[in-house]
């Protein structure tokens, strides 16, 4: 079954209710601070998708551009709308921008121990690259994935025509 979630660009506004979501989806030491948060929507490659249900927001993600290397920052949906399809639209929305802006690989971090994660990552064709030891918290190791992308992250499908 294929669902349909309308994106939309960040604005200033969706900003609390962003970071609310962040601190629900990851634990405290890892989920962003206000300061951190705002320092990443501010940087001038920031790409920041916020996807709503029914006026609220139910998902974002937030990368950023440096070509032609790209980084997802973080990608956060609410657990209501987890394994929905939410996360593969907001992240081809995103892969699309970072492509557009001449980005040609994507670099994510996640958790040795993030079986969904890992997972999802992987269906997305990311693949390891590296580990980083104590990564998270100072304790937790991460993995550092990476994807290339190819001239098909820059078409539009007609779920993006809405953005």
């Amino acid at each position: 079954m294929s669902v349909s979630y309308p994106l939309r660009l960040f604005v200033p506004t969706d900003f609390e209710s962003l970071y609310l979501l962040d601190r629900a989806c990851y634990p405290r030491g890892i989920a962003y601070s206000r300061r951190e948060l705002r320092w990443y929507l501010a940087q001038p490659g920031a790409i920041c998708f916020v996807a709503e249900v029914e006026g609220t927001v139910a998902g974002f993600i937030l990368a950023d551009a440096d070509p032609p290397h790209g980084h997802i920052i973080t990608i956060d949906i609410a657990e209501a709308h987890r394994r929905r399809g939410m996360g593969t639209v907001l992240l081809g929305a995103a892969e699309r921008a970072l492509a557009e802006c001449g980005v040609l690989m994507v670099d994510i971090e996640t958790a040795t121990d993030n079986q969904a994660g890992l997972h999802f990552w992987t269906a997305h064709k990311y693949q390891t690259i590296g580990a980083l030891p104590r990564y998270y918290l100072g304790r937790i190791d991460a993995i550092r994935m990476r994807k290339t992308l190819s001239i098909m992250e820059t078409r539009a499908t007609p779920t993006d025509r809405e953005i």
